[in-house]
């Protein structure tokens, strides 16, 4: 089965992208949004520029439609 990443409807703080990537890797969302901070934190600005771009071309999650 081929995996897409979507923007998470469940385990969404904010806009639902670290929720979203947690989702596609299988992984703790708190581990996405821990190494996001920090990333954000060392490199400023492109690290909220990068959020915000995935934010508005990730897709929303369309559900368990099948």
């Amino acid at each position: 089965m081929r995996r897409k990443l979507y923007k998470s409807d469940i385990d969404k703080k904010l806009m639902g992208v670290c929720g979203g990537i947690a989702d596609y890797f299988d992984i703790d969302s708190t581990i996405v949004r821990l190494v996001f901070v920090i990333l954000t934190l060392c490199g400023g600005f492109p690290g909220i520029a990068a959020y915000l771009i995935a934010a508005l071309v990730m897709p929303d999650d369309p559900g368990d439609v099948y």
